[in-house]
């Protein structure tokens, strides 16, 4: 048996060792990471992804990086400086290009009252850099308790602290949408985005691309964002005249908040208090949605119910008729709720809708486009709504970012609207699902529910769950989703493709 001297390697060139020159040869690279399943090598992502926040975390110190700029810059215009509006602004104007915001209102702010920021959003705000501006206000809730509706007891558990940050890199956080709202306006602001209020958009040009005010004032660009809304005018434009708005669902919501220390005096409800975290009692067609925000002051409420009347005749009712008739909703549930019911003194109430799936969100021409509300209105049963619009504004950031020169615009556009379009009209559907869920009246299905979500409060292992929330599957897909990778993996796809198609070779295409 002959034995292989040791040697070293030096710039490429085998040295002697001990006067024997070792023998030049391959050896096998250990991989980094496993194909096979495994949890061992769990310590080294999770020392990589610590490693990548300290890495984010100086870079967004500063909150424009010029090594972040797209190598195309545009002149863009959005029309709508609601939540989605300002997360497009903010992802654009990171990239380098010059955004101006109208927004039809007199002043900015949010009505409404509580919004949910979950991982899939959250991770993208943190990234953004807006951390600072919202720390004072959010809360991080805890769990998500699935409550019984006539007597409040735990029939479904979602653990989220620390859980979804483990899991999905990234908290799951509350807020009151008003100061969300300023953060982002905050940020954009920083950002050197342009905001003018009092701007009311009236018409589009899709071949300008420009835009036109109540005004009479005409604006061009070089790409036209329509982010205004479930009753968008952009819409319209883009389909060519057939608008395709969303439509009820036969469901309401109230909306309120209550103050917290109100609620205090009252031991019972003690409990709901104690600690960050989100109660949702579900009932016959309806269910009702708590949480605390303002850093903990305030409790909002989201009371869901059939509704088919007219939401014009709303505003017709005394305050005093439209309490009554919210409280009718739930009499007979958990005495601790109707406690708290009966504390609210004002109260919104919107008619739910939902959209489907668009035939485009972009113009013919490339150059005028939807999204958030605009393109994908849905019900508030996923919390994901404000989310998507959030995901939208990254993704577009990230297609735009993927061109090396103008005439590859139109095909990013076209990459981003194929991958948002499939993302949120299944979140839609997603939505939707959860409302049914939630609804079932005491029966076989109500039973064979709570029975499928009983392992998750027992704190057992469980491989499914009726519970989207906590749903293994769902979960992944719904919080663990990255909106500019898929956008990423898109365009690759859609080289490769081409490149196929260009030497002649259609297998796999």
């Amino acid at each position: 048996m002959v034995g292989i001297p040791s040697g070293v390697m030096v710039n490429g060139e085998t040295r002697p060792v001990n006067g024997v020159t070792p023998v030049k040869e391959d050896f096998i690279k250990i991989p980094d990471v496993a194909s096979y399943p495994t949890g061992s090598l769990d310590f080294l992502v999770k020392l990589q992804k610590e490693e990548q926040k300290r890495t984010k975390a100086m870079r967004t110190s500063n909150l424009l990086n010029h090594d972040d700029f797209s190598r195309v810059r545009l002149n863009i215009i959005i029309v709508g400086a609601g939540l989605g509006g300002l997360a497009a602004a903010i992802s654009l104007a990171r990239k380098g290009h010059k955004v101006t915001v109208f927004e039809q209102a007199p002043e900015l702010g949010e009505v409404g009252a509580g919004i949910q920021i979950p991982s899939n959003s959250s991770r993208l705000l943190i990234k953004w850099g807006l951390q600072p501006f919202l720390a004072s206000k959010i809360v991080e809730p805890e769990d998500i308790k699935f409550r019984r509706w006539e007597n409040g007891a735990v029939i479904g558990l979602t653990k989220l602290v620390p859980e979804f940050q483990d899991n999905f890199d990234a908290p799951y956080y509350v807020v009151h949408r008003a100061h969300f709202h300023d953060a982002m306006y905050q940020l954009a602001l920083q950002l050197g985005v342009e905001v003018r209020i009092n701007s009311k958009v009236i018409d589009y040009d899709e071949d300008a691309p420009s835009i036109t005010t109540e005004h009479g004032e005409s604006f061009s660009a070089d790409l036209v964002i329509s982010s205004d809304g479930v009753k968008s005018i952009g819409r319209m434009k883009v389909l060519g005249g057939d608008d395709q708005a969303p439509l009820r669902t036969g469901f309401a919501a109230y909306r309120a908040t209550v103050d917290v220390e109100e609620m205090k005096v009252h031991p019972e409800l003690v409990e709901l208090l104690a600690k960050p975290g989100l109660n949702l009692w579900i009932g016959h067609m309806r269910h009702v949605m708590t949480y605390t925000i303002a850093g903990g002051k305030s409790f909002n409420m989201v009371l869901s119910h059939p509704d088919r009347t007219d939401p014009a005749d709303w505003n017709q009712q005394s305050a005093d008729k439209i309490l009554s008739d919210m409280r009718g909703h739930f009499d007979g549930w958990d005495p601790r709720l109707t406690k708290i019911i009966n504390m609210i003194r004002t109260t919104l109430k919107w008619p739910l809708v939902s959209g489907s799936a668009l035939s485009r969100w972009v113009a013919p021409s490339n150059k005028l486009t939807i999204m958030g509300d605009a393109a994908h209105a849905m019900v508030p049963y996923m919390s994901e709504g404000a989310a998507m619009a959030v995901e939208d504004a990254a993704a577009l950031a990230e297609a735009i970012d993927l061109v090396s020169s103008t005439k590859e615009l139109p095909e990013a556009l076209q990459v981003w609207q194929s991958v948002r379009i499939k993302r949120t009209s299944q979140m839609q559907e997603a939505s939707l699902i959860n409302g049914k869920l939630w609804h079932f009246a005491d029966g076989p299905l109500q039973r064979a529910r709570d029975e499928a979500m009983r392992p998750e409060v027992e704190g057992k292992q469980f491989v499914s769950s009726p519970n989207q929330w906590s749903d293994p599957t769902t979960q992944r897909w719904c919080y663990g989703y990255d909106a500019e990778w898929e956008v990423r993996k898109a365009w690759e796809n859609r080289s490769t493709s081409t490149t196929k198609l260009v030497n002649g070779d259609t297998r796999g295409v």
